[in-house]
């Protein structure tokens, strides 16, 4: 809380129109790069002063690049992910950031498992959850199903578009 304020911290930033937004997948190289670019794009094209950053639950890829298929479907739409680096998403994460969208269930699971607070807990979203109709689904993995990521970036797309419309003043 803010001291005498009534307001979670996160408030605070909403309120100045600065927000923190951390997107965590499995392995940080295919899901959440994808929606680390788009949500930063729908950011800068509605001027929102954003801090969007993404992570991965498992260690097994940190410092690699995003999936060549991830950068070649954001490059298609315009987005250059390709400089982005995989990291493990850890505790002081769930602290410092306002909004935590996990990509699917299990990533969900293990966010909420991570978090030592109720705020923090209130903090971590399901991404496909902002679409309202389809509360609880998760974006699928496309790690194995090259056929997959055009579909996963439409999802992203649409989920990171309703969250910035829901911020965009």
């Amino acid at each position: 809380m803010i001291a005498g304020s009534g307001r979670q911290q996160g408030d605070t930033a909403r309120i100045f129109g600065t927000m923190k937004v951390l997107m965590v997948c499995l392995g940080n190289i295919c899901r959440s790069p994808l929606a680390h670019g788009i949500l930063e794009q729908h950011a800068a094209e509605k001027g929102l002063d954003w801090e969007v950053d993404s992570a991965g639950t498992g260690s097994w890829h940190i410092g690699n690049p995003p999936d060549p298929r991830s950068v070649a479907v954001a490059a298609k739409h315009g987005l250059d992910i390709s400089q982005q680096r995989a990291r493990q998403v850890h505790w002081p994460d769930l602290e410092a950031f306002d909004l935590v969208f996990a990509m699917d269930q299990s990533n969900y699971q293990d966010l909420m498992t991570m978090a030592q607070s109720d705020g923090e807990r209130e903090k971590i979203r399901l991404i496909r959850d902002l679409e309202g109709s389809v509360k609880g689904m998760s974006v699928p993995d496309p790690y194995w199903d090259d056929d997959g990521f055009e579909q996963v970036y439409a999802m992203l797309d649409k989920a990171c578009s309703i969250l910035v419309d829901q911020h965009a003043t």
